[in-house]
């Protein structure tokens, strides 16, 4: 049974008598990224999913805080703008947020231009090829740390990604598979290459130093996982290569 919310655990998750959750809105949907609705404008997604359903279990409204990205979310942790938020987890970003347990899991990858020979990730490591991600990211910082021969340019957001490769500005984008499962079909000709570079792991996460809300919002991760929840936020949002984390992740 869900426990109700102390009133350590309110000042620390809606502080302001909401619950304020951070979310990244790109053009695709992941487990971590949000889209708009094509009629409302309003966020939708497995963020979104899970953002209402904590609020109705502290029982507090919810308000969405959007941003570009997940970096841009993580720089903003200090500036008391979010309580809570669900971001891919590496050690640089465990400085500036404090992590509950994964919900998700996936993969990062590359994604090739139409009439690229890229064949395998190993080929995106030569001279020549250029490579773009989101700056201040898991991905982006995983994939600058495996390639040695070609350099890796940052972009605000994915939108912006997308609209570099149709140009023709860059030769392979670096992203989690489902982002760019649905960028291939925008994109006719666009190859994602098989395997990954970077697994990913997404999680809840709140500001440094909020205790009580990390334990409940924690609580409530492995809650949604068991009963059912995340998984069914993954197929609504039509998510394929995203796996319901394991207990305790």
């Amino acid at each position: 049974m869900a426990q109700a919310a102390s009133e350590a655990v309110r000042n620390d998750l809606a502080p302001t008598g909401a619950l304020r959750v951070a979310i990244a809105v790109g053009p695709t949907g992941s487990p971590l990224w949000a889209t708009k609705d094509p009629a409302s404008g309003a966020p939708r997604g497995v963020t979104v999913d899970l953002g209402r359903a904590l609020a109705d279990r502290l029982g507090v409204p919810v308000d969405f805080v959007v941003y570009s990205s997940s970096g841009e979310i993580t720089d903003a942790a200090g500036s008391g703008a979010w309580d809570v938020s669900f971001m891919p987890v590496d050690d640089e970003r465990r400085t500036k947020v404090d992590f509950g347990p994964d919900y998700a899991l996936g993969e990062s990858t590359y994604l090739v231009a139409p009439g690229s020979t890229i064949a395998a990730i190993p080929e995106v490591d030569r001279a020549g090829v250029r490579v773009a991600g989101v700056e201040n990211t898991t991905t982006i910082r995983a994939a600058r740390r495996s390639l040695r021969n070609t350099t890796v340019t940052g972009t605000k957001g994915a939108t912006e990604i997308l609209e570099l490769l149709r140009a023709g500005g860059v030769d392979a984008v670096a992203l989690g598979r489902d982002s760019l499962e649905d960028f291939a079909e925008m994109l006719p000709g666009s190859r994602v290459l098989d395997g990954y570079f970077w697994a990913v792991s997404v999680a809840v996460a709140t500001p440094p130093g909020r205790k009580a809300g990390l334990a409940f919002a924690s609580a409530f991760i492995e809650d949604v996982k068991a009963d059912g929840t995340v998984e069914r936020s993954f197929t609504a949002a039509g998510l394929r290569g995203a796996k319901v984390a394991p207990p305790a992740a």
